[in-house]
């Protein structure tokens, strides 16, 4: 399993990195140790702006600022979620609907085929 591999790579790697940048050695980040000290705060920063430079580089002065999606409100995220639920059934009911009917249009023809009873051609030796 290639990818659980890479998942440890990318957990200690992100550890060194995390040991790196503090300094000293996080026991919050090692399970079954035991730490005497305050658990390992969060802290989330909104993004106001982000600049890119589009092309090749330029004075600062002709970056072009990048403004975030809005954020999307909870009845937006849940209409948009029902919608592609909606979706997905559809095209689920639709491969349904086509397995039934080659199905159907398979045993026709193999009714058809008995039916006739027509003699196979000889085999040839």
């Amino acid at each position: 399993m290639k990818w659980i591999r890479e998942r440890d790579a990318l957990i200690a790697q992100t550890l060194a990195f995390v040991q790196s940048v503090t300094g000293r050695k996080d026991d919050v980040l090692q399970p079954g140790v035991p730490s005497d000290s305050p658990a390992a705060t969060v802290e989330i920063v909104a993004i106001e702006t982000v600049t890119v430079e589009v092309g090749p580089p330029q004075p600062p002065s002709r970056a072009q600022p990048v403004q975030p999606a809005p954020a999307r409100a909870g009845s937006d995220f849940r209409s948009e979620m029902q919608a592609r639920i909606a979706n997905f059934r559809k095209h689920q009911e639709r491969f349904e609907r086509e397995r039934e009917e080659y199905c159907a249009a398979t045993l026709t023809k193999l009714r058809a085929a008995i039916r006739d009873g027509s003699p196979r051609p000889p085999a040839e030796n």
